[in-house]
């Protein structure tokens, strides 16, 4: 009934029937990832995921593309992300951004991130509290790995 599995994919990939903008396909992801909460605020899973996100491991995301979901304004991007390991892969963070931080948005920028590297499932978040000395040597140990 309500603790259904069949009850639990449909409220999954609810947010995929109503925006098909956002499902795993148009997001160029697998099915590893848990979809986009409509609100994640009032989901479980989605404040479980941001926090483990927060303490999550340092990478480099370059912005692919966003899909504004609402207007507070809150976004979901789109980021080919590099680990420090060389593991690559599409991340998809969903953020709410202030209406300056999403005029600056532009495809090829390079923001850093976290990630949970024990789940891997596509979800990362912007590393807001990143310190620059620590992102910039990621940086420069991604950019060495590319040479050699």
């Amino acid at each position: 009934m309500f603790g259904s599995k069949n009850s639990k994919k449909k409220i999954d990939d609810l947010m995929a029937q109503l925006r098909p903008d956002l499902s795993r396909e148009s997001l160029g992801v697998g099915p590893d990832f848990p979809g986009v909460a409509p609100n994640p605020l009032l989901s479980r899973d989605a404040s479980r995921r941001a926090a483990e996100l927060r303490a999550g491991s340092l990478a480099l995301g370059v912005l692919v593309d966003w899909r504004e979901v609402n207007s507070n304004p809150r976004v979901v991007l789109m980021l080919d992300v590099e680990t420090a390991d060389g593991v690559s892969f599409r991340g998809i963070a969903d953020e709410s951004l202030t209406i300056t931080e999403l005029t600056r948005l532009a495809a090829g920028q390079t923001m850093p991130v976290r990630y949970r590297p024990a789940v891997m499932d596509h979800c990362v978040a912007l590393a807001r509290d990143a310190d620059p000395i620590e992102v910039q040597q990621l940086s420069d140990r991604i950019a060495s790995r590319r040479q050699s």
